[in-house]
């Protein structure tokens, strides 16, 4: 029986062993955290439940096909899904709430606000590539059945290959509103400028396919991972840091792991280092990092305040040029994630997340930083709130910059270090697979690191798409 060791227990690595598992390989997963999930972590404020990282799925169809790709590998052998564990989910009314200087919209735009003509116009433009977009997700560049999706996208997008640029040349549409489209790419962590223009088409595929959240929190994501993995037989093994990694061999502090194929969900400047490259300083141009308060309300928010609220900057270039130079910005973008008690989480009392887009600067920050004081007054006025939104804390936990770079990418930076443009989406680099090193995969953060849920998802698919069901 052939060895796979997986380097990280976040959803990709999970997900990878999952797969080589139902294919018939032994599999160990290697994290040197003591949870799963990567950037889905689980934690408890004041004995409420909250999951860190992502708060939204969106293009459900990439976890159905993982579903079945799970089932086909076992090929009546291994354990069926359905047998295993099962998700629920549950679909929000809205995509969020944007606050943009004077104007406050939901997404989709309703029916009665001044921008719903131009968002009706973009929104039925862009429907028509949303089921291109899923096959991206799951086929390579290079795939035969890449070819039509990539061409119907060419037909929307032109020669205006950045969100920036595509953005732009929608002159029919409100200023304010190709901001509220453009500011999307702070998901992969960089400006509209350094994006694709597959960016621009995402808010209209989540308003128009809806966003989920499953119940009991996102992380009961590569928890369910994690039960899939084990059924077909791979083991996790949590505070395993690992030293080395080389042909044949892993190596951690613990011991050694013979292994005929490696999958990394590592950084790649971490994975490096495995290999043997020698440490070297950050340099270069970087994602953004994040200020995450998680906590614990005294009472609730008040009544109409939407589960998922985002606080826009005033001068988005402005925020776009600090995260470059990796300074803090006059204002930044907030996710302002809000569950009643009993919505979504079986908590008794309910919670926020206030998520503040930060530079990566490895530095560590607290509710009386200067700017973080200053965003947090601001956002509790623009979402109409009486008081500052810490004054309400009962309890929280708060993750910084430099809790981000303790066991991720150097500085904090989310998403690692940047590419040029002609290296990011399809043609990402890394690849999934190095000629140089046959027996190295690389999914997720490897190769992934802003791409959310489905890309991770999809990115583990491409990666493993020649594995053949056990016989």
């Amino acid at each position: 029986m052939k060895k796979a060791v997986v380097l990280g227990a976040g959803i990709s690595g999970l997900a990878s062993a999952a797969l080589l598992a139902q294919a018939g390989y032994q599999v160990t997963v290697l994290e040197r955290n003591t949870w799963i999930g990567g950037k889905s972590r689980r934690i408890e404020v004041n004995g409420q439940r909250m999951d860190t990282g992502p708060a939204l799925v969106t293009f459900p169809e990439v976890w159905q096909q993982f579903l079945e790709t799970y089932d086909l590998l076992g090929a009546g052998l291994g354990a069926k899904h359905s047998d295993v564990a099962a998700i629920e989910f549950t679909k929000l009314n809205e995509v969020g709430r944007y606050f943009f200087r004077e104007h406050e919209t939901d997404l989709p735009v309703k029916e009665n606000h001044e921008w719903f003509a131009a968002w009706s116009r973009f929104q039925k433009q862009h429907d028509a590539i949303t089921s291109s977009i899923s096959t991206l997700l799951t086929a390579h560049p290079f795939d035969t059945r890449a070819l039509p999706a990539l061409g119907k996208m060419l037909k929307v997008y032109g020669i205006r290959l950045t969100t920036q640029s595509y953005i732009k040349s929608l002159k029919w549409m409100p200023a304010g509103l190709r901001e509220v489209i453009a500011i999307h790419t702070l998901n992969a962590g960089v400006s509209p400028k350094q994006t694709l223009a597959i960016y621009a088409s995402m808010t209209a595929a989540m308003a128009s396919q809806g966003i989920s959240v499953p119940v009991g929190g996102v992380n009961e994501i590569p928890q369910t991972i994690a039960k899939l993995a084990t059924a077909a037989g791979a083991k996790i093994q949590l505070g395993e840091r690992v030293i080395s990694v080389a042909k044949g061999l892993v190596t951690t502090q613990n011991g050694e792991y013979p292994a005929d194929l490696v999958v990394s969900s590592l950084d790649p400047e971490v994975l490096g280092v495995l290999l043997g490259k020698k440490p070297k300083a950050p340099t270069g141009s970087r994602s953004c990092s994040g200020v995450a308060i998680y906590a614990v309300l005294k009472e609730p928010l008040p009544a109409g305040t939407v589960t998922h609220s985002v606080v826009m900057p005033d001068e988005p270039a402005e925020l776009y040029a600090a995260l470059e130079a990796a300074v803090p910005p006059k204002q930044t973008m907030a996710f302002v994630n809000y569950y009643k008690a009993g919505e979504v989480y079986p908590n008794t009392k309910p919670t926020v997340a206030v998520l503040l887009t930060a530079p990566a600067d490895g530095k560590t920050y607290d509710l009386d930083s200067t700017w973080v004081r200053a965003e947090l007054d601001r956002i509790s006025k623009v979402m109409g709130l009486d008081v500052p939104i810490d004054s309400l804390f009962e309890d929280k936990m708060i993750l910084t910059p430099e809790y981000f770079g303790e066991w991720g990418s150097a500085l904090g930076a989310l998403y690692g270090k940047t590419n040029p443009l002609w290296m990011s989406g399809p043609f990402h680099n890394p690849q999934y697979r190095s000629i140089f090193r046959p027996w190295l995969q690389r999914v997720g953060a490897s190769v992934h690191p802003g791409g959310g849920i489905p890309a991770v998802l999809g990115g583990t698919l491409i990666s493993l798409r020649k594995l053949r069901p056990r016989k």
